[in-house]
């Protein structure tokens, strides 16, 4: 499974689950990434997002490598972590969000 594979899967999943944030982090070309995906929508918070709903949101070369299950809506200030970290395979496979 691609990474792109990946969130969109995690995007699908997110819609039905509309009190979950998903943050992924990892890496592009060394560079710390991260991912929101928050309602079935993903937002890059360290690099641009192409307005194309139809473009990946992940910037050639990223590696995703640790994901976390968030209480949603996200307070920045205040993080409830609900599950991870872990990798973002296993995140997909939780029985339970």
């Amino acid at each position: 499974m691609t990474d792109v594979d990946l969130v969109q899967q995690l995007e699908e999943r997110s819609r039905q689950m509309p009190d979950r944030v998903v943050r992924l982090q990892g890496t592009v070309e060394n560079e710390p990434f991260e991912l929101l995906i928050f309602r079935g929508f993903s937002s890059s918070t360290t690099h641009p997002t192409a307005f194309d709903p139809d473009a990946s949101v992940l910037p050639e070369g990223t590696r995703l490598e640790r994901a976390e299950l968030l209480q949603g809506p996200l307070n920045p200030a205040e993080s409830a972590v609900l599950i991870g970290p872990l990798s973002p395979v296993d995140l997909l496979n939780q029985a339970s969000w």
